[in-house]
Formats: structure tokens, sequence, C-alpha cells
């Protein structure tokens, strides 16, 4: 699979990067960046071949198969739609977009080019969760009616990247942080949403940033499940991963599964006990499953369901913006 960068704002692309650099099926054709100091930066630290000047040549090099996109946030929708374009293959880093419209036209492309879009939502690589959904799948806590997830992050504002504070380039918390939670209660549960009963964002933290709404919270039901979550920059600093950060809970009719990724097991809450399923670190198979994606192989991952999970985040995204003081 040839596949070339496009953009580094934001660090998770990095991961990607080295993944692809260490993936005996990828090979690395080089890498676009418009701002220097990232540009300079990322040459500093991993050695990358900014060969081109400019994205039009990028997506427009014959020779690209999967355009990787790790701009700032409310840039990529345009990115992937022109990649898309050019009959390129998009894996992305979350969230894909930050608009309704930039979703709508994505999805056209998809269907109208026979493309695919991948995107890293790598909670859904976790044992705990294929472990919640196979224990939901075989009815062990009956008919799920609630679920609940706080997504909490540190604020980190002297490491955080300066563009999150610039106005029109992050696009929103929800929007930021609870696609990973929206998408993987969907998929352990298979239920979409449905309403959204509130939805809100605000500044708490952020003080030196008073108009970034770094805190978030929402209620919606989703087919009969009522799911609440807090997706805030309110977590403090702690050496080590805070219990708030990605957990899980899911109720149903006859008991309770609680999982997060400060731990490795999923626990089951059922008839007076707790039955804890040992879980093993997973790392995330982008780079196996989007090959598999373009075949059209079964994987973990595909383009319908991800488009899907960044719908139904927008909406929430777009009802907490229409409220936030």
């Amino acid at each position: 699979m040839r596949i070339a960068f496009a953009g580094f704002r934001h660090g998770h692309i990095l991961s990607l990067y080295q993944n692809a650099l260490e993936h005996p099926e990828t090979t690395i054709l080089g890498c676009w960046e418009e701002d220097d100091a990232t540009r300079e930066a990322i040459i500093k630290e991993q050695n990358a071949d900014f060969c081109y000047d400019t994205y039009s040549a990028l997506v427009s090099d014959p020779n690209v198969e999967v355009v990787a996109i790790g701009d700032y946030y409310t840039k990529r929708g345009q990115l992937v739609i022109e990649a898309l374009k050019n009959g390129k293959h998009v894996i992305c880093d979350k969230p894909l977009c930050t608009d309704l419209s930039e979703l709508d036209e994505i999805e056209r492309l998809v269907k109208e080019k026979n493309l695919q879009v991948c995107c890293m939502l790598d909670l859904r690589y976790m044992e705990q969760s294929t472990k919640a959904k196979e224990l939901i799948a075989s009815g062990a806590i009956g008919e799920v009616k609630i679920a609940t997830f706080t997504g909490q992050h540190g604020l980190s504002f002297e490491n955080r990247p300066k563009w999150y504070f610039e106005g029109g380039k992050h696009g929103g918390t929800i929007n930021d942080i609870a696609i990973h939670g929206v998408d993987l209660v969907r998929f352990i549960t298979g239920k979409n949403l449905t309403r959204i009963d509130c939805a809100k964002t605000w500044n708490a933290y952020a003080v030196k940033a008073p108009n970034f709404p770094d805190c978030a919270q929402f209620m919606a039901d989703m087919e009969g499940v009522a799911l609440t979550a807090d997706v805030s920059y309110a977590a403090p600093r702690f050496n080590g991963i805070l219990p708030t950060y990605w957990d899980f809970y899911f109720w149903g009719i006859g008991g309770m599964i609680h999982f997060n990724m400060a731990e490795s097991k999923t626990c089951l809450y059922k008839d007076g006990v707790c039955e804890e399923f040992p879980c093993q670190f997973v790392r995330s198979r982008y780079l196996d499953d989007l090959p598999k994606m373009i075949a059209g192989e079964p994987c973990l991952l595909n383009t319908a369901e991800i488009l899907e999970s960044q719908r139904q985040v927008l909406l929430i995204q777009k009802a907490a913006d229409e409220v936030t003081l």
C-alpha cells in the first residue's frame, strides 16, 4: 500500500506514521505540511521526506494510493474531499471533519468513486470493547437500557497545539473527543442516535483561552439506550491513566458491564457477583484493516460505520453549539 502523509498539526498522526514505517506492506511516498514550524519539527524528529510542495501535488501523484491526514480539525474535511476527488483512499485522525455539509460531500464521493475512508477510532481495538460487545450480544445482561462514558482529558495547555485555541480551527470538544465514545457505544450495542436530549460545552479550565469551550457533556437516546457522557478537558495532572479516561458502563435488565482503559479487564456484574474477564493490550491495526476495506473484506472498521459515527457526533456538537453561552 503506497501512502502519503498530509498534515502533522496533531500528534496523533505520528503514531500512524511510525506504524507505516514499520509495516511490511506499506510504503511512505512522501509528506506535505503547510506550516513551516511544524514541517521543520517533523523533519528533525522523524527525518520525514516532505517531497510535496503543495497538497495538490500530493493528491495528483498517480503513485499515491492512500492519503493520511492529520492537519488541524477544521481543515481536514476539505483535505479529505480533495483526496477523494483525485481518486485516493483516505485514512484520517479523528475527527474526520467538522461540518455536516463536508460530511455529506465525503459520503457522496465515497459512493460515486467507490473509495474507502478510514478513521483512527482506536477504542474499537481494545479487548475490553470486544469482550463487552460479545457479552451483550450473548444476552449476558439482557436488553441494554443505559450507557454512560467519560473520556476526560487533561487540558495540558502548554503542550496542546496552539491552534486548538485559535478561532475557527478546532470545531468543538464533543466532535474532538466524543467521536471515540459514540462510535464505541454504537459498536458494542448496535444502536444509533435517535434523539439528543441536551448537549452543552463551556469554558471552565482553559482560563488562558476564555473563548475555548474545554468542557462538554450531553444526554441522548440511542434506540432506547439512554446515553450520558462527559468528554471535558477537566482531568488533573496524574502520572498514569485516570479512571475517567475512557471509562464505560452498560446497564441491562439483568446486569451491568464496566471497563476502562486503565484496567486490563472487563467486568460483568450479575446475580450478586462480579465476573472479571482479563484483557490484553491490542495494537490498533489500521494498516491491516484498510486494505481489507479496499478489498471489501470484513474488518473491525468500515467506511459506512465511520461516516455514521462522525455524523451522529456532529449532530450532538451542533446541538451543543446552539445552547453554548
